[in-house]
């Protein structure tokens, strides 16, 4: 197997999004911390790997992926929010490349519709507002930056609209796409984790079915491991 590397922020929604996926799947790789603090991912060696100087970067033996979009770490210099396509590319060829290994995270047949659905979902509908959300009441405390409470309150209106549907989508699944966990899932993790720690848990902990899938995610060992990484 062609060695594996994943050079991301500890503290990036896209990077965790990627070092779950790999831990889910039981995959050995190498993790290199880029210190975007002091500007690290903004001039070599880091630019030869990605010339829009963001993480995460995955490289796979010859091949390297990487997300030319800011995520939320980057918001520390500009105060922006962007939503990061590339990290879910990235899981997705994981997922593919690595469908007999550890946890499947895709479905077959006519589940296949469905996970494709809900993925769109998490990407159009969750992060955009779960993203804001993560930057005015976690990052912009943690950096000293007044917090905006316009944005906060319309932003926890567009979550609570999102996490109305998926309330009724849980009482019929298990899991989003279908009754096993899948990248739809995992997708969450990241920024859902950041929200369990602000006011903004309310939400989750409001809807019984969307407070039981939150638990049952964020208990799994792929995120212990991965957070695991992001605590050292």
């Amino acid at each position: 197997m062609a060695a594996m590397k994943v050079h991301g922020g500890v503290l990036s929604t896209a990077t965790m999004r990627v070092l779950t996926c790999l831990h889910e799947k039981e995959l050995e790789f190498q993790f290199v911390n880029v210190d975007m603090s002091t500007g690290e991912h903004k001039r070599e060696p880091f630019l030869s790997l990605n010339p829009f100087g963001q993480v995460p970067v995955f490289e796979h033996g010859d091949l390297k992926l990487f997300d030319k979009l800011s995520d939320l770490y980057l918001t520390i210099y500009d105060r922006r929010v962007f939503v990061c396509t590339e990290s879910r590319a990235i899981t997705k060829y994981i997922a593919h490349e690595y469908a007999d290994k550890g946890t499947q995270l895709t479905c077959q047949g006519k589940a296949l519709p469905m996970l494709l659905q809900w993925m769109v979902v998490e990407e159009q509908q969750f992060e955009p507002a779960a993203s804001k959300l993560v930057w005015e009441l976690v990052l912009k405390p943690f950096l000293g930056i007044p917090v905006e409470e316009a944005v906060v309150e319309e932003n926890k209106d567009k979550l609570a609209k999102v996490l109305d549907v998926y309330e009724s989508r849980l009482v019929q699944s298990k899991y989003l796409a279908c009754d096993c966990f899948t990248l739809a899932d995992m997708h969450h993790l990241p920024c859902i984790d950041y929200l369990m720690g602000s006011e903004a848990k309310a939400l989750f902990d409001s809807r019984p079915h969307v407070s039981a899938w939150v638990e049952d995610i964020r208990a799994r060992p792929a995120w212990a491991k991965a957070l695991a990484i992001r605590n050292k």
